[in-house]
């Protein structure tokens, strides 16, 4: 006999619509895992939703044999900014295919070990804005780092330079917060209050998105050049298996989709340099690491490699955060009957949608000891090699992993080692503790951060 799947008990006819606050759904979901545990379901609208919080049950579902990415709710919402791309596509587009296999040779680690120079100057760029200001002066660590990934994405992917770090915030940002929250909104909304009360601003963020693309392509256009980035990628390469190419308004959906992509890394140091400057031993050791490894010389990309804390650093901060807060799952479509989870423990039906909680996977009691504890050394050499599959997944799984998780994974890196090593920083309220909120990431809340140039 089954173990039947908690859930909360919800009231008449709205099911569990109470029990998730639109405005901050994925701190919504932690708490239920907080009272629930490994599994649990929720009803909303006549929709049944399981979710997944533990790394067994999520290395289960991360079997593609038996599972497969699912494509609904908020992400069929973003489609109405970036159609059918890598990320919304359907499992039964064909699209997806042709677009994976023109864009995914621009996102090996050899291919965008190019771009470390552009990621590394942007870097080195903010650190000197802000060392130039008032070193009691607050300034928002999300806020600052989210004009990082807009200025290095737009130049590294399309070449072109939006002087962002500084001045007024480029348009993009509002406009995919817009966007992305909207899109988680609209699924717990009936669909006439949508179009009557949300539908007008929802369009003008989409269009502002869009436009953004559009601003890249005609910058292309009347800057040619002969680097052979992914916007030239895009314009240029045929897909080899069926000789295919993108046309414009395809070109503007993966342009606009990378940036919301990317829009995790910078929560991921965000996160990063809070959970530093409540752990600064842990500063100590990473400064000791890159003294020794890089000095007072040009850091460059061998060095990553040398740099197993800082790395460490990253991963912890990926597990702590949940950055990428989870990921969709559905059965494989030919599936009959009920589908068996845990070893025969849980049964879900075969057409079942289901969320991985990456929050209650990444602090599993059963495999990190103190889950609540930053402890970089358990993500480092045969500590971190140790740790099963299911509490990797980061970056998804499978054929529908971020296709940019080796670029993400870099800028990390830069960035982490940059601000490191030419910046201090301090709490702007020492007795802030992290909140979170997001829509398609995890990002911190009114954390602000004082700065001056790192003493030595």
């Amino acid at each position: 006999m089954t173990t039947p799947i908690p859930k909360p008990p919800g009231v008449p006819l709205l099911g569990n619509i109470f029990d998730v606050d639109p405005s901050n759904t994925w701190v919504s979901l932690q708490k239920l895992w907080e009272k629930y545990g490994e599994i649990f379901k929720i009803q909303v609208l006549g929709q049944q939703i399981v979710f997944v919080g533990n790394v067994a049950l999520c290395e289960e579902l991360c079997d593609e044999k038996r599972f497969r990415k699912y494509v609904g709710g908020p992400i069929v919402e973003i489609r109405n900014a970036v159609h059918a791309s890598l990320f919304t596509a359907f499992a039964n587009e064909p699209i997806w295919d042709v677009h994976h296999r023109i864009l995914a040779p621009q996102m090996t680690p050899a291919a965008v070990e190019g771009h470390f120079p552009e990621i590394r100057d942007c870097a080195s760029e903010l650190t000197a804005k802000w060392r130039d200001m008032n070193p009691q002066s607050p300034v928002s660590a999300i806020g600052e780092l989210n004009r990082l990934d807009m200025e290095t994405t737009t130049l590294c992917f399309y070449g072109r330079r939006l002087h962002g770090l500084t001045g007024p915030e480029p348009p993009m940002i509002k406009a995919m917060d817009g966007a992305t929250g909207e899109a988680m909104k609209r699924p717990t909304r009936p669909k006439f209050l949508n179009w009557l009360l949300h539908q007008s601003r929802f369009e003008k963020d989409c269009k502002t998105m869009r436009q953004y693309a559009t601003d890249c392509l005609e910058y292309r256009k009347t800057h040619p050049t002969d680097k052979k980035d992914l916007l030239y990628t895009m314009l240029n390469a045929k897909d080899p298996d069926t000789g295919k190419s993108l046309d414009e308004q395809q070109i503007i959906d993966e342009i606009v989709t990378m940036p919301i992509g990317s829009s995790t890394a910078p929560c991921v140091i965000a996160s990063a340099l809070y959970y530093l400057l409540k752990n600064p031993s842990c500063i100590t050791t990473a400064r000791e690491e890159i003294d020794s490894v890089v000095g007072d010389g040009v850091f460059t990309h061998a060095h990553l490699e040398k740099l197993p804390y800082c790395a460490g650093i990253v991963r912890e901060s990926l597990r702590l955060s949940a950055a990428a807060p989870g990921f969709n799952i559905e059965p494989l479509p030919d599936t009959k009957g009920p589908v068996l989870l845990g070893g025969g423990k849980y049964q879900v039906p075969a057409k079942q949608t289901m969320i991985i909680v990456l929050h209650g996977v990444n602090r599993d009691p059963a495999v990190f000891a103190e889950p609540e504890a930053f402890k970089p050394e358990r993500m480092v050499g045969e500590a971190f090699d140790k740790l099963p599959e299911g509490a990797k997944k980061w970056f998804g799984n499978g054929k529908r992993v971020c296709y940019g998780k080796n670029f993400a994974w870099m800028w990390n890196m830069i960035v982490l080692v940059t601000l490191l090593r030419e910046v201090d920083f301090e709490m702007a309220d020492p007795s802030y503790t992290l909140k979170q909120d997001g829509w398609f990431n995890l990002r911190p809340v009114g954390f602000d951060v004082k700065v001056k140039p790192r003493a030595k």
